[in-house]
């Protein structure tokens, strides 16, 4: 029997906290980590789970094993869902993606979608976990006024 190792996440367990099911827990942890910059809360080796946590973004990673399955598991996993994690500084996550060579699905840009009655901005990457979860990394450009009509 293995102990529990780490403790609860920094903040307090968030309300809703998505768990992938993934073909390979390591190279999932890499990815989740030394990528993209999340940290282990904790972990339960004999059950090869881990719980991730990036300023306030929390997310927990099970390797596969048929228990949660609900329908076939074809690759890539994921479909029809995409994780966007905001982060405060856009370039190391940049860096970090670079120095490995990991594909970036599309980005980076820069965009501006309406919010109500004011544009909120953002720098955003899109990429694929080794499982081919679509993740959205963004760093928020803040707001400014709608553009005066033509």
């Amino acid at each position: 029997m293995d102990t529990d190792l780490g403790t609860a996440p920094k903040g307090g367990f968030a309300r809703m906290v998505p768990e992938l099911i993934v073909t390979d827990l390591g190279a999932s942890q890499t990815f989740w980590c030394d990528i993209l910059g999340f940290g282990v809360a904790y972990q339960r080796p004999s059950e090869r789970f881990v719980y991730l946590e990036h300023a306030g973004a929390q997310l927990m990673l099970r390797q596969r094993d048929g228990k949660w399955e609900t329908a076939s598991m074809d690759l890539p996993l994921g479909r029809g869902v995409m994780f966007q994690v905001e982060v405060p500084d856009l370039d190391p996550v940049l860096t970090r993606i670079n120095s490995v060579g990991c594909r970036i699905h599309s980005g980076p840009r820069e965009v501006w979608r309406r919010i109500g009655n004011h544009e909120g901005g953002q720098r955003e990457v899109f990429l694929q976990d080794p499982d081919g979860y679509l993740v959205m990394m963004n760093q928020s450009l803040g707001q400014r006024p709608l553009p005066e009509p033509a």
